[in-house]
């Protein structure tokens, strides 16, 4: 059996000399960032680090794994390659709490699953060290049975697979990736802090499996997981570990208080065998409500806490009242989840308040979060306007102002690199490339009205009906197609002027014709271009709007080997021209069925882009919808009739405390009804969300008042349809996801059949509509074809029975 964990010299063919050289060069932060550091490490610490690599190493050794092309001995190399590369770059600039067993090859929460054995039956896991076979079963399903569910990890765009629990489950040692990916980094002269996901913390983002009462407490599980926790402890005492991290960021949200007491419970359980080691808890992207802070800092055991000061201004307040002598306290100063340069005199003021509250060796640097939510690396960005790059910090420069700021603190300030800093801060903010007036004016005029279309939704449907003419049950899909090898070279090549823009629109149309004529025969209702000319959903917009920067390797990770490269919104958003009518027109000339113009609304064109923190959120997001409602008009006056502005991500940027929601609610559903506004009662106005627990704001979702909204339903096994059991009335129309497009795995037409049957079990007839998940982009054609063969087949079936 091969094992996930294991280390081998195999080396990953055909691309490892260029990646050493890549990685090494990215060692050499002195160089980079032109600060010395000391061999001596400084009170500095990392959460987390992203774990793809600079240039998508991990990315592309996963999918040539899964495509056969390589051996798991292979992966391994690269993986190895990539893990000893972050230590030693965190060794290289002085950081002193050095994080190992943050790397992962897929996701952090089913390496916990994995290591406690809490396998799902399905999956015919039959004992002993849990290895790739089984551990891609559950996070990508396989042809016999579907992958366990994914959904967004608190409010960033990282998704984690949801564990599924229940009083049945025997919990056992099942992977021993943390004391082997310690020892890893010990054996390179590097000691690491290995990092878990906190035990309550597991359990609490857990949910009760298939066949389990949804009252099930999971709570209730925490002694039976505890002593694998223990094991693993002893395994790393073994070996020499001093100080051991639980990120336990369920704190930051509205907990009850018999769950902050098995925070309590958990850690005086496990204080015995902790002893001899350091324990830190780690909470991070939120305040911790006063409540939390005074369980958290009286657990017993516990020799630390990170806080995320950048999100946590109350926290701060917090710690200067009332916390605990003879602690440490790690000051999450650096922002771990944006691209902004570390503002360090402002920093270092708040670092020095710390250290008149804690003492000078309790206070350690660190960043507010896991830099898995930034980019990696900032000198790969070489075609990156230079004022503008001089604002930036990737994770690898992150790391670099974490020592900077600890080596201040002990009277060793680089005072050349702090005076640039000064002044890359100075130029930010008086830069003329960052305000434009005119579009600041339209955004704040904007708040007088609630911009809602002026006839109600079922009137727009009725009038819909008589000019589209749909069947019952009608079908669509949600937007892209896959895309191809050959789909990647066109745009590669344009982009890099290898080819003309002549030869560049034949080669697109020629894409768009392949895919609507795909449709047309498998007699698809409402039909789309398939996107061939999208390199991403945000960043295609992007590109195409005023006050955006872009990255050619700022990526980060999504889940699974998926990787996104957000834009940088550095400045006021205008739209200079129009974006999508020309592909959308000529995509319409090709059929008589409806085809769907397709846009991302700006709730998630702002949450899935690196904002800029100088002003508050929803003014940005107010302004990117005035460019997304100028292209809605625009569109319907090219004669596109039905219009997709999709909120994949509006689930997602709602605040982890519910005090705030309300106010966060309020401006993301007003920004989505400022882009259509304006249209004819005869535009069918779509949205689609994705991959998110949308139960607790479907009265929110309601309040968009778009026409149709299609939805994740059938990888989350069904969840959305509880809201509509428990008696919430829709009267839109509805389209919850019928098979679950991030699995490689095929549906039957009676397995869709089933589903849509339990759909109309409690939505009308008249108002649901049958598609698949989410876009098609990451599957290939030998996937879709048959899944949406089945899927239309599924849907002809059901109206046949019901033409009855």
């Amino acid at each position: 059996m091969i094992l996930f964990s294991s280390v081998t010299s195999v080396r990953f063919s055909f691309t490892v000399k260029e990646r050493n050289l890549n990685l090494e060069r990215n060692l050499n932060l002195v160089q980079i960032s032109k600060v010395k550091f000391s061999i001596r490490s400084m009170a500095s610490h990392i959460v987390g680090y992203p774990r793809m690599g600079p240039k998508r190493e991990l990315k592309f050794a996963l999918e040539s794994f899964w495509d056969g092309k390589s051996s798991a001995e292979d992966l391994q190399t690269v993986a190895a390659d990539l893990r000893s590369s972050i230590w030693k770059q965190m060794a290289a600039a002085g950081i002193k709490y050095i994080p190992s067993n943050t790397f992962s090859y897929y996701d952090q929460v089913l390496d916990t699953t994995t290591m406690i054995g809490a396998v799902p039956p399905r999956y015919n896991w039959n004992g002993g060290e849990i290895g790739f076979d089984t551990y891609f079963s559950m996070a990508r399903g396989n042809a016999s049975v579907p992958a366990m569910e994914m959904t967004k990890w608190f409010d960033t765009n990282y998704h984690y697979i949801v564990p599924e629990l229940g009083p049945e489950v025997k919990f056992t040692y099942a992977s021993h990736k943390a004391v082997n990916e310690y020892k890893e980094a010990k054996a390179l002269g590097v000691d690491t802090v290995p990092v878990f996901v906190g035990p309550v913390s597991y359990l609490l983002l857990s949910k009760p499996a298939k066949g389990v009462e949804k009252t099930f407490d999971l709570l209730s599980l925490l002694d039976k997981i505890l002593p694998i926790y223990k094991e693993v402890i002893a395994e790393l005492k073994e070996a020499g570990a001093t100080w051991i991290q639980f990120d336990e960021a369920t704190l930051v949200k509205d907990l009850e208080a018999h769950q902050l007491q098995a925070f309590t419970k958990a850690y005086a359980d496990l204080e015995s065998a902790c002893s001899g080691l350091n324990v830190l808890v780690a909470t991070y992207f939120a305040d911790v409500p006063a409540d939390a802070f005074k369980t958290l800092t009286t657990l017993p055991g516990v020799a630390g806490y990170t806080f995320d000061l950048v999100r946590g201004e109350q926290t701060l307040d917090l710690i200067k009242t009332s916390f605990p002598s003879g602690k440490y306290l790690f000051a999450g100063v650096v922002d771990g989840r944006n691209i902004w340069a570390n503002d360090l005199a402002a920093s270092l003021k708040v670092l020095e308040s710390l250290e008149a509250v804690v003492g000078k060796d309790k206070l350690v640097v660190s960043t507010s979060s896991s830099l898995q939510h930034t980019a990696v690396d900032l000198v790969n960005e070489t075609k990156l306007d230079d004022e503008i790059k001089s604002w930036l910090a990737f994770a690898a420069q992150k790391v670099v102002e974490v020592g900077a700021l600890a080596k201040a603190l002990v009277g060793q300030k680089d005072e050349a690199f702090f005076a640039a800093n000064a002044a890359a801060q100075a130029s930010r903010k008086c830069s003329p490339r960052v305000t434009n007036e005119s579009v600041q004016k339209a955004a704040a005029a904007l708040r007088g009205s609630d911009h809602r279309r002026a006839t109600n939704v079922s009137a727009r449907l009725d009038a819909q009906q008589k000019k589209l003419n749909l069947p019952i049950l009608p079908t669509t899909t949600i937007g892209s197609f896959p895309q191809t090898i050959e789909l990647r070279r066109v745009r590669r090549e344009y982009k890099a002027k290898k080819i003309s823009e002549e030869e560049y629109i034949k080669a697109i149309k020629e894409e768009i014709f392949k895919v609507v004529q795909l449709q047309e025969e498998l007699d698809i209702d409402v039909l789309v271009h398939g996107e061939p000319e999208r390199n991403d959903m945000v960043e295609y917009f992007g590109e195409q709007l005023s006050g955006f920067a872009f990255t050619a390797n700022g990526w980060v990770q999504s889940y699974g080997s998926r990787c996104v490269k957000p834009p940088i919104i550095y400045g006021d958003v205008s739209r200079p021209k129009a974006m999508t009518v020309f592909w959308s027109s000529m995509a319409q000339e090709m059929t008589k069925r409806p085809m769907k113009g397709m846009l991302t609304g700006p709730v998630t064109i702002l949450n899935w882009s690196f904002v800029r923190n100088d002003q508050p959120r929803f003014e940005t997001c107010y302004q990117i919808a005035l460019a997304i409602k100028d292209e809605v008009e625009d569109l319907e006056k090219a004669g596109i009739t039905v219009i997709q502005i999709d909120e994949a991500a509006l689930r997602e940027g709602l605040p982890l405390r519910k005090a705030e929601h309300a106010f966060y609610l309020d401006w993301a559903v007003h920004s989505f009804r400022i882009t259509n506004v304006g249209v004819q009662d005869t535009t069918q106005i779509h949205t689609h969300m994705c991959y998110s627990n949308f139960n607790d704001i479907i009265h929110s979702i309601i309040n968009m008042d778009a026409d149709v909204i299609t939805i994740e339903n059938s990888r989350s096994d069904e969840k959305l349809l509880s809201v509509f059991r428990e008696g919430v009335k829709y009267g839109a129309g509805i389209g919850p996801g019928v098979y679950d497009i991030h699995s490689p795995r095929i549906p039957s037409t009676e397995e869709i059949h089933d589903r849509i049957n339990k759909m109309l079990a409690v939505l009308e007839t008249n108002i649901l509509w049958v598609n698949p998940d989410c876009g098609l982009k990451t599957r290939k054609y030998a996937e879709v074809k048959p899944a949406l063969e089945n899927m239309v087949a599924a849907a002809k079936k059901l109206r046949a029975a019901l033409a009855k």
